[in-house]
């Protein structure tokens, strides 16, 4: 596994910065879509396609590729504005996001995007998909396998019954090949998780079915990246990633306020959030200014 340097760690924090960026402007551009879970899973989206996950651009049917599944698809703008600055798409296609006729719909849909593992739609169905994906995977090529089943969740997602049917058979399956990475930003669309439905202590619910439990800061590099690896070494069991973030992150004025889970920023406030990622929060001047 390739070493995590310095200068790789401020390359990917570029790339996540230029990924918010553009969700804003596609935001803009659409008139609709989600703002919050897309800007708080930016740096992660960068560390996995910049450094982490085994993929090729060039030749997306790759078959020892990882298979990565964005079961909450809706923050689908985050996973679009990685892919552009992946080279899987143009940078400049993101600007056509749910507009008649553009395959950049408002869940991810693989008719129209063949590169995707799954389509996204019913919160609480990406896990499931990943748990078949695993187990395929397991009888294909048996527990030496070198792939990586990704699916990443929300918080919020996990009302959903189905969730922890898959994550009941995943443990007695002990599918170390399968990682489940949750954005735990403790919001969703109509309030905060713990107000409408307490998920804590999410950790012990998670190693109550075998699973390994990571907990991390979900804006830092290194410690992503470090718990992929540790999560790669894992071998009698799946692991869960809780990844604590903050909704809205970059711009000051959308963080940890659940009501940016589901709505735009306007024409104002997407111009105050372009200003601000565009100069770190104030401290770079920005080729725009």
């Amino acid at each position: 596994m390739e070493y995590l340097s310095e200068k790789k760690i401020s390359l990917i924090e570029e790339k996540a910065n230029n990924i918010r960026t553009s969700i804003i402007e596609m935001l803009l551009e659409a008139g609709s879509g989600h703002t919050a879970g897309p800007l708080g899973m930016s740096d992660i989206f960068a560390t996995l396609f910049f450094h982490s996950l085994k993929h090729d651009p060039k030749n997306p049917n790759w078959e020892e590729r990882d298979r990565l599944i964005l079961s909450n698809g809706h923050i689908c703008p985050v996973y679009y504005a990685t892919m552009a600055h992946a080279g899987y798409m143009p940078v400049e296609e993101l600007k056509t996001l749910r507009k008649f006729g553009s395959r950049l719909q408002g869940h991810p849909h693989r008719e129209f995007m063949p590169w995707l593992e799954t389509s996204s739609g019913p919160l609480g169905s990406g896990l499931s998909q990943a748990v078949g994906m695993a187990l395929a995977d397991r009888i294909d090529n048996g527990v030496q396998s070198e792939k990586t089943i990704y699916c990443l969740l929300g918080d919020g997602e996990l009302n959903e019954g189905n969730n922890w049917e898959a994550i009941m058979l995943a443990g007695k399956e002990k599918l170390n090949n399968l990682l489940a990475i949750v954005d735990r930003n403790n919001i969703q669309i109509d309030g905060y998780t713990e107000d409408i439905m307490p998920l804590d202590s999410l950790k012990a619910k998670w190693e109550a079915f075998n699973w390994s439990v990571i907990e991390i800061d979900g804006h830092n590099i290194e410690e992503i990246s470090n718990a992929i690896n540790k999560a790669k070494a894992i071998f009698e069991k799946p692991t869960v990633i809780i990844a604590h973030t903050i909704p809205g992150k970059g711009v000051k004025e959308f963080e940890r306020d659940y009501t940016w889970h589901g709505k735009p920023p306007s024409k104002e406030e997407g111009k105050m959030a372009l200003e601000e990622l565009r100069t770190l929060g104030g401290r770079i001047k920005s080729e725009h200014q």
